[in-house]
């Protein structure tokens, strides 16, 4: 992983996590500190929906979305990286901007709802579960989900970078990168949602929840990994509906 296209992609992963604790802090403790002083950055770093609006909602999505799921695709894009030096037309800058695309749309998807569950009152201002039917739901959902049949294609092309790219090679850098994308989603998109559950500004569950993405795509550590992390988070959707009854 040399050379300046990697710095490149390193430093848009760290930027995005910079922006996403800046927007994580609390009003007070940035009103009092210096660093986070200037009236641009105190806007940009309110994002709850009633304050900041659905342009700013789906901003902190595409940072949440490049921050997190860059990193789980290192893998497929060093993979990209070395056949490239083999096809001098191979632009790698290409490959993830197909990729980002997809993100970006569920960027779009996932802002609209939260905006959506919100005004119903089912999410705080901060983007976590009010209801525990609804924290319940989608534990339940995405832990249904690690067992379905499309969760486990996405997952064996992902673990297949190689294979993967050599597929479709012919189709040229950016529909690889939307195809990588697509492929990706599928994995990732239930986990996603449970940003609803932990918080859509909580830093150490966009952490956890990176860490378990990226694991569950390496074939040695993910094939041990995908079933038992659904039975846990069924149970934990139980447990919440149980809670709920009480």
């Amino acid at each position: 992983m040399r050379g300046p296209h990697w710095l490149a992609l390193f430093a848009l992963i760290l930027l995005c996590w910079v922006v996403l604790y800046a927007m994580a802090l609390p009003a007070d403790l940035r009103a009092a500190s210096k660093l986070y002083g200037a009236e641009f950055w105190a806007e940009l770093c309110t994002v709850t929906p009633d304050a900041a609006g659905f342009a700013r909602v789906v901003l902190m999505w595409i940072l949440m979305s490049a921050a997190m799921m860059a990193p789980t695709a290192l893998p497929a894009f060093a993979t990209y990286d070395d056949l490239a030096k083999q096809a001098p037309g191979a632009r790698f800058s290409h490959l993830v901007s197909g990729y980002l695309v997809i993100w970006i749309g569920f960027s779009l998807l996932a802002a609209a709802v939260q905006m959506v569950l919100f005004r119903l009152d089912l999410l705080s201002a901060f983007g976590d579960s009010r209801s525990l039917w609804l924290s319940g739901g989608l534990l339940i959902g995405a832990g249904a989900y690690q067992f379905s049949t499309l969760k486990k294609a996405c997952l064996s092309k992902c673990r297949m970078p190689l294979t993967f790219f050599m597929q479709y090679w012919d189709e040229g850098p950016w529909r690889n990168g939307v195809r990588l994308g697509l492929v990706c989603l599928g994995c990732c998109w239930a986990l996603m949602l449970l940003a609803f559950v932990g918080g859509v500004t909580n830093v150490a569950f966009m952490g956890l929840a990176t860490l378990m993405m990226a694991l569950e795509k390496l074939p040695d550590i993910g094939r041990y990994l995908t079933k038992p992390l659904g039975v846990a988070l069924i149970g934990t959707g139980i447990a919440f509906m149980a809670w709920a009854m009480m």
